[in-house]
């Protein structure tokens, strides 16, 4: 999807859209980490003829470049999947709920610091997000931004919630027998 979104912006090199997702700070919610996956998505996108080839061309020393488009199936494939993703909710499987349900595994003591340690990075990545919000402000539009801000708002009730059970574990309003 955001390969497609980028190639539909304007036609661009592989490496191009990589840097463009790190700029924006797209690389929050896809994960493009590795260079390597950005390719292989491209190919796949080529071979199901959501995209296409625009132009190679070398610049002096620089490697050949492969400058991609959007064709027109797959300008209404990525309409298809945003619609698709924004109205229906889907099943995900994040590693923090399946960790909550396997809790006694561990020790009270154990998993209440654990959880502490949980605390603080969900509060140092909430003022990060509220930075980078507040900066983002200064010079886009707020569509811009509503990915940001929906990570904030889920960041501060995930924080909310773990503090709430931190605090559970302290008093024992929750515990059980550690067994293992």
């Amino acid at each position: 999807m955001a390969l497609l979104s980028l190639a539909g912006e304007a036609p661009m090199h592989a490496y191009r859209m990589q840097q463009l997702i790190k700029e924006r700070h797209k690389d929050d919610v896809v994960n493009v980490a590795q260079r390597n996956s950005v390719y292989q998505t491209i190919e796949r996108l080529l071979r199901d003829g959501l995209i296409a080839v625009l132009e190679t061309s070398r610049e002096e020393n620089r490697p050949e470049r492969t400058v991609y488009e959007l064709t027109d199936e797959g300008r209404e494939t990525l309409r298809q999947w945003m619609r698709t993703m924004l109205s229906t909710p889907s099943r995900e499987f994040p590693e923090f709920p399946a960790a909550l349900a396997f809790l006694p595994v561990l020790e009270p003591e154990d998993a209440r610091a654990a959880l502490e340690t949980r605390v603080a990075a969900l509060e140092t990545r909430g003022a990060a997000l509220q930075t980078e919000l507040a900066d983002g402000t200064k010079f886009l539009p707020r569509i811009f931004l509503v990915e940001s801000e929906y990570q904030l708002a889920a960041v501060t009730a995930e924080l909310e919630y773990v503090r709430g059970l931190v605090e559970d574990l302290h008093t024992d309003a929750i515990t059980w027998d550690y067994r293992l």
